[in-house]
């Protein structure tokens, strides 16, 4: 009896350590841009509070190879602060690369308190860029503070070839660095790894195929024209999710990538009326700056 009851025991708590992939999956993009500052801890804990089942962020590399959560390898003038007190430039933005500052300075800039212009709902606090280690500590804290079910981590490696040594490390040391911090805090089946970067993908493909890395899902991110076959043959494998931007998907498209068990996540979707079109057609989720609104659905 006895027996029974730790081994039921321990059943349940491997099953807590992670979830079920959702039937339909809402991804705080960025957090929950359009509410809180962007890729930003406040703005996870506030896409937990709103029911998200994945949270959705960004990362570069600093100098100093610490891998940080933003959207840009470098200060965006949109909403950054220097330390001095004064708005970032937009003519000195790029100058304020991420992979040339180590992560004491750029922790000194403020990207929340001036707002982002394009989201005037979002709140308006001080913050700074979290390193991704932080960003997950805080989140998996808060979601045991509040009794909330864990949740999925949809990491894009912030990647293009023309800006290799110049803005981020290559590809393969770029990886390494985000597949230490994650799996060290993190149960490989509820993490995605996505990009625009074709190469960054394979190469994912490539580790976990040689057992280098644990299997994570790995997820296509698309923006241009070209034909689904084309970005399918250009990878050179079927990626476990496809996440267009949301006006290049059909309903067709949908059912031919379902036939290949293609799961379908496009982004950003942010008007309600869209949410519910691409969810009658049959996308599997989407990425969203208002997880408030994707609540309706």
């Amino acid at each position: 009896m006895f027996l029974r009851i730790t081994l039921l025991a321990t059943a349940m708590s491997l099953a807590a350590l992670s979830e079920p992939t959702p039937s339909f999956d809402i991804q705080g993009h960025r957090g929950c841009r359009g509410l809180m500052p962007e890729n930003s801890i406040p703005a996870f804990k506030k896409a937990l509070d709103l029911g998200v089942t994945t949270l959705e962020l960004d990362v570069v590399i600093s100098q100093d190879g610490q891998v940080v959560v933003s959207h840009e390898p470098y200060m965006n003038a949109d909403f950054c602060i220097a330390p001095d007190g004064r708005p970032v430039e937009k003519r000195a933005q790029k100058s304020l690369n991420l992979y040339k500052m180590p992560y004491a300075e750029i922790a000194r800039y403020d990207c929340g308190s001036n707002g982002n212009p394009g989201y005037p709902e979002q709140q308006k606090m001080k913050v700074s860029k979290p390193l991704l280690r932080e960003a997950i500590r805080e989140a998996e804290a808060y979601m045991k503070q509040k009794a909330l079910n864990p949740v999925q981590y949809n990491i894009e490696l912030k990647s293009e070839e023309k800006e290799y040594g110049l803005s981020q490390p290559p590809v393969p040391e770029f990886s390494d660095l985000v597949y230490r911090v994650i799996i060290e805090q993190l149960p490989a089946d509820r993490v995605i790894i996505q990009s625009f970067d074709f190469n960054v993908l394979k190469h994912w493909k490539r580790q976990i195929d040689a057992g280098n890395y644990k299997k994570v899902r790995l997820a296509a991110l698309v923006a241009n024209l070209k034909s689904m076959d084309a970005h399918l043959s250009e990878l050179g494998f079927k990626p476990d999710v496809y996440s267009p931007y949301f006006k290049l998907l059909s309903r067709e498209k949908i059912q031919k990538l379902h036939s290949q068990n293609i799961r379908v996540i496009p982004w950003t979707v942010n008007q309600v009326n869209d949410m519910k079109e691409l969810k009658g057609w049959g996308v599997d989720g989407l990425i969203t700056d208002y997880p408030d609104r994707a609540k309706t659905l």
